[in-house]
């Protein structure tokens, strides 16, 4: 695998100073097949799968932003503030 550093180099080497692969082989110690591969791709920056992680407040999510969207059509004066103490808004 190739990373992101390394693969500008040798776009770089082959596109803007005319490089051949052979010498990028040498100068890298990759194989010639992975150069050839990397610069027929055409890909700029390697794009990776998006993770899918919980959350511990995945359950509350949508009262979460319930609370938040009533807490921010209201006055300002009328805003819950860190130092009031009680229940969240809409829980009793």
């Amino acid at each position: 695998m190739i990373d992101v550093a390394l693969s500008s180099v040798i776009r770089r080497w082959h596109h803007r100073e005319g490089m051949s692969i052979r010498e990028i082989v040498r100068r890298t110690g990759l194989s010639r097949n992975m150069v050839r591969k990397y610069l027929a791709s055409g890909v700029v920056e390697p794009q990776y799968p998006k993770r899918n992680t919980s959350s511990k407040l995945d359950e509350y999510s949508q009262a979460l932003t319930n609370w938040l969207n009533r807490e921010s059509h209201r006055s300002r004066k009328q805003r819950r503030s860190v130092n009031q103490k009680g229940n969240p808004p809409g829980s009793g």
